[in-house]
């Protein structure tokens, strides 16, 4: 053992032995570390101003004391010790891997998370956010869609100075008004439909999700785009409104092959509306993906335990979740100062459930 790591030890174990001393606190860090414990809660909150070598010091003194930073006195002292995550969305999946994401993000950076269902069509959704704030004590909210796009919401929030983040659909941040993760909807649902040209399909029909949601929106612009750079006519019969749901995807499925419309392949708004189409293929006896092509989005389980396994386009929501969840708290920590936007672009991925089209074969 060298002399420093030597020393180190030894001065562990006086602090860790000090009589009446039952929990490792700021001050036994900062004397573990050889530092002020300003300097320790500079490093703990993530404070540019500290330098990595004083912070690489700081985080093993941490570690070898299983230093835990006390919410309730950050609490006390006016500094947010939580996050909220407010979310209005009938895709457990979505919603399970942003919650892994934010939990994870705000474990390593020494946050609770409380977390809040809410029905967004509801006449008192602002009272009921701006209610939890209050009583949580939550310094800030991660806001996914619809909530992070309803502008009476967004209003609320900003006049009581309430940070947060948004999770919304666009090739760019709309405005400064708050930090957000912005996704790339409509340039992946462009590049979607085009695979499916470029496979021979040209009767292909688009399974949408709720208005609400502006995702639902930007993935038809980009389907409709594609269309039209393509010069094949867009039939409107062919493009079914409906909601995130894997029952949703059946029900107009359903509707699609009881029809003459007969399309070649089926753009699917997300994996679980993709799934559902699926097996109402298979109750009806038709085969995918020889007689019917289905695309997905999002990557989700449903995905990758269908059978076939769905062609669809990888969005990382745990990793924009994570993402999201940092910005929000850079945001709090720097009172909304200089905090960028980023953005996601979901990349296709092709799997079994997709083929050429009938007149290519």
């Amino acid at each position: 053992m060298c002399p420093s790591m030597k020393a180190a030890s030894e001065k562990r174990t006086s602090v860790e032995k000090a009589p009446g001393k039952t929990k490792a606190t700021i001050k036994d860090v900062a004397k573990l570390a050889g530092v002020s414990f300003k300097t320790v809660s500079r490093v703990i909150n993530k404070e540019a101003s500290v330098g990595p070598e004083l912070q690489e010091k700081v985080m093993q003194a941490v570690k070898a004391l299983n230093y835990q930073p006390n919410l309730s006195a950050r609490l006390l002292r006016g500094a947010a010790s939580s996050i909220g995550f407010i979310y209005d969305n009938p895709n457990s999946n979505y919603v399970i891997d942003m919650q892994r994401g934010i939990l994870g993000e705000c474990r390593r950076q020494g946050y609770e998370l409380v977390i809040h269902p809410c029905d967004s069509k509801a006449p008192d959704i602002i009272d009921e956010v701006l209610n939890m704030v209050d009583r949580s004590q939550v310094g800030g909210l991660v806001l996914t869609p619809p909530m992070s796009e309803m502008p009476e919401v967004l209003s609320a929030l900003g006049k009581r100075k309430i940070p947060f983040v948004r999770i919304l659909s666009g090739s760019q941040a709309p405005d400064k008004k708050s930090p957000c993760i912005f996704i790339d909807d409509r340039t992946a649902a462009y590049k979607i439909t085009q695979y499916l040209i470029d496979l021979g399909h040209k009767a292909i029909a688009f399974l949408g999700g709720e208005e609400a949601h502006k995702s639902s929106g930007e993935r038809l612009e980009g389907y409709k785009a594609a269309l039209k750079a393509n010069k094949i006519s867009m039939d409107k019969k062919l493009i079914l409104p409906g909601e995130y749901s894997f029952e949703s995807g059946v029900k107009r499925t359903r509707q699609l092959l009881a029809s003459n419309l007969k399309p070649t392949a089926v753009f699917a708004c997300n994996d679980e509306i993709a799934a559902g189409t699926l097996f109402a293929a298979r109750i009806q006896g038709v085969d995918v993906p020889q007689q019917l092509s289905i695309v997905g989005f999002e990557d989700s389980p449903f995905s990758r335990q269908a059978w076939p396994n769905l062609t669809t386009a990888q969005q990382p929501n745990t990793t924009i979740a994570e993402r999201a969840t940092a910005l929000l708290i850079e945001s709090i920590r720097k009172d909304g100062r200089d905090v960028d936007s980023e953005g996601f672009y979901p990349q296709l991925i092709v799997r079994d459930s997709t083929c050429p089209a009938p007149s290519k074969r």
